[in-house]
């Protein structure tokens, strides 16, 4: 099993930048990649970015270009997205994800997920 747990989230002003951390814990080395999704009130979870714990190119939302990076960091139990030029629109719960397979962008290819932390841009 895989524990997944995020934080960083919190209320930030358009135009501001946030840096949300999802820390992984248990058998990190059966998962092959990390994603973020985020799920806003009466909508679907929609894939934001994700990367392979390996390293290498990364994914993201045609919503997110240029705005928001996903990085890794000490060995496998650290997952960030750091968000900036926040939009109110980017207003969501954001959830980390992990899969053992392969990088993805859908929601049902991933095996774990964290609770979520909530993001919230004011306008």
């Amino acid at each position: 099993q895989v524990q997944l747990v995020e934080s960083g989230g919190g209320l930030v002003q358009a135009g501001g930048s946030l840096r949300l951390s999802c820390a992984a814990s248990g058998r990190t080395y059966n998962t092959y990649a990390m994603g973020w999704f985020r799920q806003a009130p009466g909508k679907e979870r929609d894939f934001v970015a994700a990367v392979k714990w390996s390293g290498g190119s990364a994914y993201y939302a045609d919503s997110v270009k240029g705005r928001f990076t996903i990085s890794t960091g000490n060995g496998r139990s650290m997952v960030y997205l750091q968000m900036n030029s926040l939009k109110p629109e980017d207003t969501a719960v954001y959830f980390c994800a992990a899969t053992r397979i392969f990088v993805s962008k859908v929601p049902s290819e991933y095996d774990y997920w964290g609770p979520g932390t909530q993001v919230t841009v004011s306008s």
